[in-house]
């Protein structure tokens, strides 16, 4: 058993103007649906919510076109078997509907000791020093994954 879990962000820069734009439409009618599989799924331990029960109003970037979502799971695989073996792998598929190219890295993981919850400004400033730094053991993403760290005895 790990001391870790892990946890990340990822940002996505709408199509539209803000999440009220029509061609959000379909994407914001299912983002319940999605966040409440993400809840229920193995190895969910937290996501970042406002009052509204998502993330969508809160804007640490200033700019109506960035999304975030904020979360904490027991470890990598627990993450991408929800990313990728749910009903949320239709959205990822179909992205490019709702989401623009982001150019630099839009998401970065991270542990933290079991028991602790990230605040947005620690997620934001992890995401910030993975583009400019790149994958290490401090951040990383799904194409340069790091172990957690080893158990001290």
């Amino acid at each position: 058993m790990s001391n870790y879990h892990l946890a990340e962000i990822n940002i996505a820069k709408m199509k539209g103007v803000d999440i009220n734009d029509p061609i959000m439409k379909e994407f914001v009618d299912n983002l319940d649906l999605v966040n409440t599989l993400a809840e229920n799924s193995e190895g969910f331990v937290w996501r970042l919510k406002d009052d509204s029960d998502n993330a969508t109003n809160l804007n640490p970037y200033n700019d109506e076109q960035i999304i975030i979502n904020v979360s904490v799971w027991e470890n990598i695989e627990t993450l991408e078997n929800y990313m990728y073996k749910t009903f949320h792998s239709e959205f990822l598929k179909r992205r490019k509907e709702w989401f623009l190219k982001f150019g630099k890295a839009h998401t970065a993981m991270w542990w933290i000791p079991k028991g602790n919850i990230p605040t947005l400004e620690e997620a934001v400033e992890k995401l910030d020093y993975l583009q400019q730094n790149g994958a290490s053991e401090l951040v990383f993403n799904l194409r340069s994954k790091f172990p957690a760290p080893k158990q001290i005895a």
